[in-house]
């Protein structure tokens, strides 16, 4: 099992198609997006060629491969306005395991390991990252790799017939 990373800096038409095929999944919706309802958990999306280069100016995703296949993205933006706890040079991360070959093998670990890396190089001191409380699996990841809960966004989003918080993590990396 052979998992590798390249940073995205040319997006291409098939990229395109593979990001809105997760990006419109209804197995990852709930896990990836808040959505304050049912008809909003419904919702397709569609991200464009020009939609994803621009994303690129203030994105910096990563793809995951396993052996020669395109399995996920990981990305981290600096400083957005949604962070929890307003701290300068924070960078905000997220990651999707779209293809699910890809899932419960211990990538998400390999993959966030990567990504702290990254942008530990940028000279970024804190991350931050939000997960829905219902997502147990990507939370117990998180702890493992070291991240303190800072707080709970409730109601943030919609699924299974109800509303569930936000919880809001942070991890301090750098000197060590």
């Amino acid at each position: 099992m052979n998992t590798y990373f390249i940073k995205l800096t040319e997006p291409t038409l098939p990229l395109v198609d593979v990001l809105n095929r997760w990006e419109n999944d209804p197995a990852l919706i709930p896990m990836t997006r808040p959505n304050q309802n049912k008809s909003e958990l419904e919702r397709q999306s569609a991200i464009t060629l020009d939609s994803l280069t621009e994303r690129l100016e203030h994105l910096h995703i990563y793809l995951i491969y396993l052996d020669d296949q395109l399995i996920g993205e990981m990305n981290y933006m600096v400083d957005p306005n949604h962070l929890y706890k307003k701290e300068q040079g924070t960078a905000w991360i997220g990651i999707t395991i779209g293809e699910p070959e890809g899932r419960g093998k211990g990538i998400g670990y390999t993959a966030i390991q990567y990504l702290e890396e990254q942008i530990k190089k940028q000279g970024l001191k804190r991350i931050e990252l939000g997960v829905f409380e219902f997502n147990t699996q990507a939370q117990k990841l998180y702890q493992k790799l070291g991240y303190k809960e800072i707080g709970m966004i409730e109601d943030f989003t919609f699924w299974q017939d109800k509303m569930w918080s936000d919880i809001r993590m942070e991890k301090y990396i750098g000197d060590d």
